[in-house]
């Protein structure tokens, strides 16, 4: 069988944007997630019940995820700045998924091929696609995630200044939208943390199975 070393570069790209987009995609699509916090953090001492809040968080989710066209949060008033920051959102999130959509197709489609021409990839260094997209992955996201926890408010800054360049419309007002009350910086790292602990588990995975794939390919 032929072996290609352009096709293991595209392997490992196509593994590597599957595992990071899919990693995001969790904690925006679980809503449970966000519900298990809602106790534990207090957050009906703001004056709505559990029920209430739960349906603000759908429907501001519902926006983010291109289910509804127009923003709103429940009983919760908002600025029109911050409906602007939550559209900038849903743009973030929608290219999340849809990059996670094309890249698992594709991958899909990568393996047909190699099946049906019957090529493999070349192993790099006696490694696969799978190892060198974990490993990129798994070495790139501790280090962020290290410097995180160093500063987790720094990290916050940062992440909005590079994702929003030249807006401070996520900096909100409680007084003026006070759905900011129901989503505390702690649950966004509680996010992050989820985040990076599917992103190295999907590494170990990969990193664990490579020798075993590469003695089935000999």
């Amino acid at each position: 069988m032929k072996t290609s070393k352009p096709l293991s570069v595209v392997l490992s790209v196509l593994i590597a944007l599957v595992v990071l987009t899919g990693s995001i995609a969790v904690p925006l699509l679980c809503r449970s997630f966000y519900y298990a916090h809602i106790g534990p953090m207090g957050l009906e001492r703001y004056g709505l019940t559990r029920d209430e809040i739960e349906t603000a968080y759908d429907e501001m989710m519902d926006f983010c995820l291109g289910k509804r066209e127009n923003f709103s949060a429940g009983v919760l008033a908002f600025s029109q700045s911050g409906a602007d920051h939550f559209a900038d959102v849903r743009g973030l999130f929608l290219l999340n998924l849809r990059v996670f959509a094309a890249a698992l197709v594709l991958l899909a489609a990568a393996l047909v091929f190699c099946e049906v021409k019957k090529v493999r990839p070349r192993r790099l260094l006696n490694r696969g696609p799978g190892f060198w997209a974990a490993a990129g992955l798994g070495a790139s996201f501790l280090a962020v995630g290290g410097l995180a926890a160093l500063d987790f408010d720094r990290a916050f800054v940062i992440f909005h200044s590079l994702f929003f360049p030249g807006k401070d419309n996520w900096i909100f007002d409680w007084r003026t939208d006070p759905i900011i009350l129901f989503l505390p910086q702690d649950f966004f790292r509680d996010c992050a943390v989820l985040i990076l602990v599917l992103l190295l588990v999907w590494c170990a995975v990969l990193i664990a199975a490579d020798p075993r794939t590469g003695k089935r390919k000999k």
